[in-house]
């Protein structure tokens, strides 16, 4: 199993960037999937996390800014961020977990490799 993140890069303040997450190695059409991130110095944050359902839940700090969603064909998880912050700088990386509750509570059965954003003032 093997989840990979791309998209990151360096963009300025109040600009967008989109992350995607490819799943390979099995299908998670039915479990949850999300976005985590973390910057040097501070703990793993859950940034967004989507039911197999559809579901979604943002965390505070991002929310009407980045959007979460998700193609059970294509096996890939999405991360929309818009009007991006430089403290929105961090390393992406996205995780599985059996429902966003477990998501919430950092319970995840599997997670990849990130991919860097920063944002500059």
């Amino acid at each position: 199993v093997q989840l990979q993140a791309y998209g990151g890069g360096l963009v300025q303040a109040r600009g967008s960037l989109r992350l995607s997450c490819a799943a390979s190695g099995r299908t998670f059409g039915a479990h949850a999937m999300g976005w985590y991130r973390q910057a040097p110095g501070k703990e793993r944050e859950l940034v967004a996390g989507i039911s197999s359902g559809g579901t979604t839940y943002h965390a505070d700090s991002v929310k009407g800014r980045f959007t979460i969603s998700r193609d059970n064909a294509k096996n890939t998880l999405y991360l929309q961020m818009n009007s991006l912050k430089p403290e929105d700088t961090a390393n992406y990386y996205c995780a599985v977990g059996g429902s966003i509750a477990n998501l919430v509570k950092g319970s995840m059965n599997y997670w990849g490799k990130g991919t860097q954003v920063t944002v500059s003032s």
